[in-house]
């Protein structure tokens, strides 16, 4: 695997890590949107996220067809251009539902 895909793999659990982490204690998505730090912080991360998938090469992607490469890019796009648009719902679902099995797949990836 090129070095290249590999730190960007790393940057990514680090982020998902990160998301994981501030979400830990709070109970549901009203309250992690009404956690205005919380919730900024974390968006941030999901920003970060699909910037570096964008950076990953395609041979990469190819190769791991079960993970939602685009889905996860376009969530980006989402946020950085209708930032105050975004459902916290939506955001809080993709944390509890998606986001562990995201970092365990790039971890097997690694």
């Amino acid at each position: 695997m090129p070095e290249k895909d590999k730190a960007s793999l790393l940057a990514i659990i680090d982020a998902a890590g990160k998301i994981l982490k501030y979400t830990e204690d709070l109970p549901d998505a009203d309250s992690f949107f009404r956690d205005e730090k919380t919730f900024d912080a974390v968006l941030m991360n999901f920003v970060l996220i699909g910037e570096t998938v964008a950076k990953l090469s395609e041979a990469l992607k190819d190769a791991h067809p079960h993970i939602p490469w685009q889905k996860i890019k376009d969530f980006r796009n989402i946020i950085a251009h209708d930032y105050f648009g975004v459902d916290a719902e939506e955001v809080w679902q993709i944390i509890q539902n998606n986001m562990p099995a995201l970092v365990g797949d790039i971890k097997h990836i690694l």
